[in-house]
């Protein structure tokens, strides 16, 4: 029986009294101390009550502490709706910065002004940009204008780029004043309209006037004028030195990116026609034509009893400008969308719908179409000669007919989907030729029998820019339109019997126009095969100009003796020759009486095909 434990009392009634079997020392587990370094008993001397001050492990049954609740804000939030509004100009602001760098390599060069005089602020020449191009400019008041700047030392004509690049700036331009005016965008119909003058527009001479621009004293205009290049045709030298400036003017300009001549000379035509319903003095530039000059092909054109403007009034666009320079360059300007509108019969769907434009085309080619004297000379002869071969000396029968054949070939393929990719078969053309006969001749007697002398004395005349169509078989009974100056045909010598072993001299190839004309081959005419890698720039030797001018005589020689010489055309639309040959034929004997025979599918005459 063990001991018992006498306690004395004391002022404590209670106590409590531990286990025998309670042990003080800490749990491994607790302190993450080896029970090998724990003191043995409480006695000993490095015993403490440091593992003690330790806590276990908050018990898995206690609630799980709740994240105290934010306090309200005292600012108020706010609505859906301001919010909304917010997001709203957030997008809108992003859509007007995402238009403004869309736009950012179009220049729209906003003039300021240093010096004010009347109703407009002067404009320092510091001021303008050094290359032509449209400006905006502003008045006094702050309304907005716009117009184009030319320096007055830049050369005449601009290149072609400039010009195209000055015609859709324009557009660029005019949109932009109109905003900053408020306006809104002009109606359809204002658009279409080939007469509609834009209010904020001032042309160059009305800008000088006004002081938008800088003026140009009359010794340096003429020093610019004279410096500044260009050749107008029949108007330059002395004798234009006493005619006043024209009022209004048009300038086409013959440099051409395209190597084909009948399309620029159809332009050529209508632009005629366009400035004398308009009222303007015609001028033609041929400074960089590629065929050389305009007189080693025509006569003098009419020259107007004024002289040009100054060279930095005569601008591309727009259409109202008082002094107007038009070339290929510019077509979609002069003779796009608003000009069918303009120059339409839109509500007919035969071939008087082109007519106006025809008569504008047909103006300028009764003006401008006569060739120089020496071969004008070889054209009626020509005529003559071919006329006298379908005369029949004896008997009541008819005279043959002549009939015209245009074949192209070359870089141009017809409309029709069939032969878009080659060119039209030759059957096509006699079968063409065959059904004229037949109607020409079939009852032609007076008893109306068929004319079969008529038919025997009828003649083809054939004219192509391919020389090998000439020696086809299904025209070996035609007969050259002229052979006055036409394309060659080189045949190629055979390789001669050389020594392989041994090295001989570099010869160059000899070529022709085999298959046509090419603007590629039209381009190199002058320029040598070999170190020509990277020469981007050819300077033309006077015997390549001659050579150019060259071609476009033989093809002026062709289409004249086809249209003025022959009763029937043949030809595809799709050729700019064969719409040229229309135009000459005359309105009533091409169209009316059904003279001009195209076998390209239906489609109908048109003049200028953008």
């Amino acid at each position: 029986m063990p001991p018992r434990l006498d306690v004395p009392s004391g002022t404590h009634t209670k106590m409590m009294v531990s286990p025998p079997r309670l042990n003080l020392r800490r749990a491994a587990s607790y302190t993450q101390v080896s029970n090998e370094k724990l003191p043995l008993s409480a006695t000993s001397s490095s015993f403490n009550f440091n593992h003690l001050l330790f806590s276990p492990p908050p018990s898995p049954g206690l609630p799980v502490l709740v994240t105290r609740p934010r306090k309200p804000s005292n600012a108020p939030r706010p609505s859906r709706v301001f919010r909304g509004l917010g997001w709203i100009v957030t997008i809108l602001i992003f859509l007007y910065v995402s238009r403004v760098v869309v736009r950012k390599n179009v220049k729209l060069p906003l003039v300021g002004g240093w010096e004010k005089t009347g109703d407009f602020e002067m404009v320092g020449q510091y001021d303008l940009p050094e290359f032509p191009t449209p400006i905006a400019v502003t008045d006094r008041r702050g309304r907005s204008k716009w117009t184009v700047s030319i320096p007055h030392t830049y050369n005449f004509p601009l290149t072609t780029k400039e010009y195209a690049e000055i015609c859709a700036k324009c557009h660029e331009v005019a949109a932009h004043v109109r905003e900053l005016q408020g306006d809104s965008h002009p109606s359809q119909r204002a658009q279409l309209d080939y007469y509609y003058q834009d209010p904020h527009f001032v042309d160059v001479y009305e800008a000088e006037d006004r002081g938008l621009l800088p003026v140009v004293t009359a010794e340096a205009q003429q020093s610019s004028s004279v410096n500044q290049g260009g050749h107008f045709v029949g108007s330059d030298g002395l004798e234009m030195a006493g005619k006043p400036v024209c009022k209004t003017s048009m300038t086409f300009v013959l440099e051409s990116p395209e190597a084909g001549l009948g399309p620029t000379l159809m332009m050529l035509w209508i632009a005629y026609g366009l400035a004398q319903k308009e009222d303007r003095a015609f001028f033609i530039d041929d400074s960089r034509w590629a065929y050389g000059d305009f007189t080693g092909i025509f006569q003098t054109p009419p020259v107007p009893d004024c002289k040009p403007p100054p060279r930095h009034e005569m601008l591309p666009c727009p259409h109202h400008a008082r002094h107007l320079v038009v070339s290929v360059a510019t077509a979609r300007e002069t003779f796009g969308k608003s000009f069918d509108y303009q120059y339409e019969q839109l509500e007919r769907n035969d071939i008087k719908r082109e007519k106006p434009t025809y008569e504008l085309a047909r103006a300028g080619y009764e003006a401008l179409f006569r060739l120089n004297d020496e071969d004008q000379t070889f054209v009626n002869l020509r005529i003559k000669d071919l006329r006298e071969k379908t005369i029949v000396p004896t008997g009541n029968n008819n005279d043959g007919s002549l009939i015209g054949v245009h074949i192209r070939q070359g870089d141009q393929h017809p409309f029709e989907s069939e032969y878009s990719a080659t060119y039209m078969p030759f059957d096509r053309y006699t079968e063409a030729i065959q059904q004229i006969l037949e109607d020409a001749h079939n009852g032609s007697m007076p008893d109306g029998a068929e004319d079969t002398v008529a038919k025997q004395y009828s003649q083809i005349v054939l004219a192509s820019d391919n020389p090998e169509v000439y020696d086809a078989e299904e025209f070996s009974g035609s007969i050259r339109a002229q052979e006055r100056i036409r394309l060659a045909s080189i045949a190629h010598p055979p390789p001669p019997n050389q020594d392989p072993h041994v090295m001989h001299k570099f010869q160059e190839e000899t070529f022709g126009w085999e298959g046509g004309f090419f603007a590629s081959m039209f381009w190199n005419l002058g320029r040598s095969t070999r170190n020509n890698a990277g020469s981007n720039t050819v300077v033309l030797s006077s015997e390549a100009t001659r050579l150019r001018s060259l071609i476009g005589r033989s093809y002026m020689l062709d289409l004249a003796i086809l249209a003025q010489g022959t009763d029937t055309v043949v030809c595809t639309v799709s050729s700019a020759a064969c719409r040229l040959a229309a135009v000459m034929m005359g309105w009533e004997k091409a169209m009316e009486d059904g003279n001009w025979v195209n076998i390209d599918g239906n489609y109908l005459w048109t003049g200028v095909s953008l």
